[in-house]
């Protein structure tokens, strides 16, 4: 590392700031409306964002110097952007850091079931959910390509597990409350 870059503050990042730059890293050259469309089909399933929130941060990204802009000059003046070095580098540096942090749930259904709802009818309701998303996973899962990195079949993986889990147990309430 240089000089010039150890006096540079670190930017603050968020877990947005990451997927932003990792699906950059996966588009090359992307717009956030590309961002948006891809994040829908990938990280969204497992981590939710704003669509809006990926045009402000990437703009922001580009401020801090971590994304490339570029602006059309002309027709819809659209912006795309590509990862720099140091992005590229603080992605890395991020991803190859473990956590042992849990994932943060937050569950509607949970919620009211704690508070006293019906819970045959909250387990109905999950239950058709939770099986149309397995089977979206499960349709993925079967058109895995040579393009998905390992870790991209693995998050499928526990996307997976995590619906049958919720499957399971919203049965269990659901006979339970028969």
């Amino acid at each position: 590392m240089s000089s010039a870059e150890s006096d540079t503050p670190r930017p603050r990042l968020s877990e947005t700031s990451y997927i932003v730059l990792g699906l950059l890293e996966m588009a090359g050259l992307a717009t956030p409306y590309d961002l948006k469309r891809v994040a829908q089909m990938s990280t969204n399933n497992f981590w939710s964002i704003p669509h809006t929130q990926l045009y402000t941060e990437c703009a922001r990204l580009a401020d801090e110097g971590l994304l490339i802009e570029r602006q059309e000059q002309t027709g819809r003046r659209r912006r795309t952007y590509r990862l720099t070095d140091r992005g590229r580098e603080l992605l890395h540096e991020w991803r190859d850091e473990p956590t042992g942090e849990l994932y943060e749930l937050r569950d509607e259904s949970t919620l009211k079931l704690f508070f006293g709802g019906d819970p045959a009818r909250l387990a109905a309701s999950q239950l058709q959910a939770h099986r149309r998303q397995l089977e979206v996973y499960e349709r993925l899962h079967a058109s895995i390509g040579e393009n998905e990195t390992h870790g991209q079949v693995l998050a499928l993986e526990c996307g997976i597990g995590h619906e049958r889990e919720f499957i399971r147990f919203w049965s269990q309430v659901l006979e339970q409350a028969r």
